[in-house]
């Protein structure tokens, strides 16, 4: 019988930005997974599309690396608090985690939030300073932060005994002692050095697959005990189906197999397995069978979820379901219904939203979906803004029309039957010059300081502020701070109600009729309100145009032509000269609405409008709710 393969589960955690997806592409540069002709492109494992454009890791990701003779399966875990589903469901499949830690940022609410997830399953965490060569590192002070945050956070000895090692994960670096890399400490933008993740100088980072071999102990060979192998993570294969990914606690796994599946409700069922497949380098690999210790990906169980335990059929022994955080925020994806309505997207109906929710739901736990009074809407609640609004914009490129309201906080009632409201942690970073302003807005939106620094002519802020007093405040903020500041939130926890805030304090101007706007018409309108169109753009009545200086809404005509007459004006029939016009992410459009406002995406626009599109509806609806 050949011998046991020596497998390590790690995964890769840290606050967004810090540099998880580079550390991962050179731990693959570094074990021979590419060819020595492929061409490979940064951040390999940012697969999807938005993944790429943001700059963000949203889905996590499987890849295994040989090291000697132990098998490494790594996990990049995202960074941002909106998709904690993933990051809590990974922490059961792994041995240990690497936190990554930015030499010049710390620890940030985020690396709070994913190390505490790993500190609760008893994990012994391994330590990298990363961008030690940053002309603002500040290393020994963040590794006394990190030691502060393990304490805060209740580790025991063992965990506080950890490993610290030092990178440039970008040149695929990794040295026991910052000295070592001194020679290469150049900052960032030094074009000595060329962006590699293959090593540099005769560095690389076998020191990190020293550590981690050292460090952590393969998994015991189990494969002779029952099956017990619990779903972590869900998948989806337009060819065969939905996915089961998890980690084989004990016994093994093979190809046509019947197993009991523990369900959530308590019951168990037989099912059969079609197919087996492990990680090999980036790629998926049909197999015989798998053993004890190895996070592998089954075919076959159609109706599998997260949490479930799929067990040896004469054995089943359910293992502790996975707890997923509940949503914060809720919104209305309805059928568009604007008079531009199936202009330019290939799925439009109820019918298309449902099936295209519920495919997500298949992957994606941390989101529930909801039926309303409405045929034509439906209730989605996620994580935060970016859970959602990463959703809406995957669809409108998929070629979906939708229409979708004012994120909503989700509420909770306490034990004395008093209301809870999410509150959420914000650390800022500001130029001195800037800090009143900011200070001065967050104390309106209800927020509570809980500490205020000073250094290198930058304000670090962190506040407690409720989620309801963040919508809307993100484009403030950069306009109050002219681009320059920094805003990172994460939640924080449930608290009680604190009150009404106030929300957008300015009106819109509403197009008055369907047309084409005119440069004459937007002319005459933009002294006095901010445009969000441009002449040429095509218009519907109740469409939102601009916004007012003024805080009441404001009915405009942007298709007025001018008269054409045989005289000329002197000076007047000039070029007309238009301020730019304000375009909207769909994040911004979804912060900047109101309750009586919609956001339509379409997959080539993005507009606003009121719900009610006729002005005399408005008009009524307004004296009833007077």
């Amino acid at each position: 019988m050949a011998e046991k393969e020596k497998i390590i589960n790690i995964a890769v955690i840290a606050h967004v930005d810090a540099g998880k997806s580079t550390l991962v592409d050179a731990f693959l540069n570094q074990s021979g997974v590419f060819r020595a002709n492929e061409e490979i492109v940064d951040c390999v494992m940012d697969s999807d599309d938005i993944e790429r454009e943001r700059g963000i890791t949203i889905y996590s990701k499987n890849c295994s690396v040989m090291h000697g003779d132990v098998k490494i399966n790594i996990v990049d875990t995202p960074g941002h608090a909106d998709f904690s589903s993933e990051v809590e469901r990974i922490m059961k499949t792994v041995d240990t985690v690497i936190l990554l830690v930015d030499s010049s940022e710390g620890p940030m609410p985020q690396t709070r939030f994913v190390l505490k997830k790993s500190l609760e399953q008893g994990l012994n965490p391994i330590l990298l300073i990363n961008k030690i060569d940053k002309k603002d590192a500040r290393i020994d002070e963040v590794v006394d932060e990190v030691y502060e945050l393990f304490m805060d956070l209740d580790a025991n000895d063992k965990q506080l005994d950890f490993p610290i090692l030092y990178g440039i994960a970008r040149q695929g670096i990794v040295v026991y002692d910052p000295k070592d890399a001194e020679g290469l400490t150049v900052g960032e933008g030094d074009s000595k050095i060329k962006k590699s993740a293959s090593g540099h100088s005769g560095l690389n980072i076998n020191p990190l697959f020293e550590t981690i071999i050292k460090h952590c102990e393969t998994y015991p060979d189990r494969d002779d005990e029952p099956l017990q192998f619990q779903v972590s993570t869900l998948g989806y294969d337009d060819y065969i189906g939905r996915l089961g990914i998890g980690r084989i606690t004990r016994g093994r796994v093979h190809e046509g197999q019947t197993v009991s599946v523990c369900k959530a409700d308590g019951s168990v069922v037989q099912r059969k397995i079609n197919q087996v497949f492990v990680y090999r380098g980036l790629k998926r690999m049909a197999v015989l069978e798998a053993g004890s210790g190895d996070i592998v990906v089954v075919s076959g169980i159609s109706d599998i979820s997260i949490g479930e335990t799929i067990c040896d059929e004469k054995v089943p022994e359910a293992m502790e379901m996975i707890h997923i955080e509940e949503p914060t925020l809720s919104m209305n994806f309805m059928v568009n219904k604007s008079p531009f309505a199936g202009n330019s997207g290939k799925f439009v109906t109820s019918r298309h939203i449902r099936e295209r929710l519920e495919k997500e739901l298949e992957v994606n736990v941390g989101l529930i979906v909801e039926e309303t009074n409405s045929t034509d809407s439906f209730k989605v609640s996620g994580r935060g803004e970016l859970h959602l609004s990463i959703l809406i914009e995957n669809m409108r490129r998929e070629g979906y029309e939708l229409a979708v309201s004012k994120p909503e906080v989700i509420m909770r009632r306490g034990e004395m039957g008093e209301t809870l409201e999410p509150i959420e942690e914000v650390v800022i970073n500001v130029p001195d010059e800037y800090s009143g302003t900011v200070i001065g807005k967050l104390n309106i939106r209800k927020g509570l300081m809980q500490q205020m620094s000073s250094e290198n002519g930058y304000s670090k802020l962190e506040y407690l502020v409720p989620t309801r007093g963040l919508l809307g405040y993100r484009s403030e903020f950069i306009n109050d701070t002219r681009g320059e500041g920094t805003m990172v939130r994460h939640f924080h926890s449930f608290d009680t109600y604190k009150g009404d805030i106030p929300q957008r304090t300015n009106g819109v101007a509403i197009a008055q009729e369907e047309g084409v706007c005119t440069g004459y018409a937007l002319f005459n309108i933009q002294e006095r309100v901010q445009m969000f169109v441009e002449p040429g753009v095509k218009v519907y009545e109740g469409m939102i145009v601009g916004m007012n200086s003024r805080g009441d809404d404001m009915v405009v005509n942007p298709c007025k032509a001018k008269k054409v007459t045989n005289m000329r004006a002197a000076g007047s029939d000039e070029a007309i000269k238009l301020s730019p016009a304000r375009t909207f992410t769909l994040e911004e459009a979804l912060e900047f609405i109101n309750d009586d406002e919609l956001v339509e995406v379409t997959p080539d626009d993005i507009r606003l409008r009121k719900k009610l599109l006729h002005e005399l509806d408005r008009r009524r609806s307004g004296r009833v709710y007077e």
